[in-house]
């Protein structure tokens, strides 16, 4: 009898173990996962600054509000003081964006700490300039970052990434030629995903496109351009598809020949439809977030 029960109870714990699912994976890990697989099922929403339309750029209240509103990357910048710590800002000096003036390079952080942050018709709100690590604690596990201005000392970003368990978050982005980028970046790049940004009105942007396929295969490549006659963007989408997604900048005409935010507004087959439908675009990088969104969930192509 005794021997029957530690049969049926070892069925049992087989059985359990068999049956145990594995943990769900994070949003950031599934957005992570498309970008990993290559995955042209869905289009990858990029917010500029983070949600700056409704709380001052680069700040974590325009995170907050990019996350909840489903957003799936967002592009910041990072800045260093002069005491050496990393925040989020997109220019060097504090006047346009904060209560303050002079370079951030010439500032302390118990200075900067005091600032207000101004919106984007310059009034002066109540919130505060971040610091780059409580911008990863607050996207981790929920949003993935690009990481703009950061390769000017991402020996630092990196160690705080890594501190902080935030390393599967962050693309990294760059102009530089493939050669150049495994100098940079060499020791990280099995980490952090890279992606070249290549301006395909250049003669030479193809080549320097196939050097990338065939040296460092990177997940996805921005590609901006400003040539209406372009028949560049039309041969990268075949060229590339299957193997990399395609990254275009709705931000201003000269990025993207004239199909931005403020057109979309008006004509929003003629621009999201286009770069998706026509360039093969998976990622959109913009300036309008939630007008995206919506376009794009109505064309069930966003959750």
């Amino acid at each position: 009898m005794k021997k029957t029960l530690l049969i049926l109870f070892a069925c049992i714990c087989a059985l359990t173990a068999c049956t145990e699912q594995k943990p769900t994976p994070t949003r950031a890990e599934r957005i992570r996962e498309q970008l990993l697989t290559c995955d042209e099922s869905s289009v990858i929403v990029v917010a500029h600054r983070a949600d700056w339309r409704n709380f001052p750029e680069n700040s974590l209240e325009a995170i907050q509000s990019a996350i909840e509103m489903g957003v799936d990357m967002l592009e910041i910048d990072v800045q260093r003081t002069k005491d050496g710590v990393l925040i989020l800002m997109h220019d060097h000096n504090l006047d346009r964006t904060t209560t303050g003036s002079g370079n951030i390079a010439d500032t302390n952080w118990e200075d900067i700490a005091k600032l207000n942050l101004k919106d984007h018709q310059g009034n002066v709100t109540t919130y505060k300039v971040p610091k780059l690590e409580d911008a990863l604690l607050m996207c981790k596990d929920r949003i993935m970052i690009n990481l703009d201005k950061a390769d000017r000392y991402f020996d630092e970003v990196f160690a705080m990434l890594e501190r902080t368990g935030t390393t599967n978050l962050i693309v990294m982005k760059g102009g530089q030629p493939a050669n150049e980028v495994k100098e940079k970046f060499g020791k990280y790049l099995e980490k952090v995903i890279y992606m070249p940004v290549v301006n395909i009105d250049k003669p030479e942007s193809e080549q320097a496109i196939y050097d990338f396929l065939n040296d460092l295969k990177p997940l996805a490549f921005e590609l901006c351009w400003n040539n209406p006659e372009s028949e560049v963007p039309a041969k990268m989408e075949k060229a590339l598809k299957g193997r990399s997604l395609i990254w275009y900048n709705t931000l201003w005409d000269w990025l993207c020949a004239g199909h931005h935010d403020d057109k979309a507004v008006e004509d929003l087959d003629g621009t999201y439809g286009y770069m998706i439908d026509t360039l093969g675009a998976r990622i959109l990088q913009t300036d309008r977030p939630q007008l995206m969104l919506d376009y794009l969930r109505s064309r069930k192509l966003h959750e």
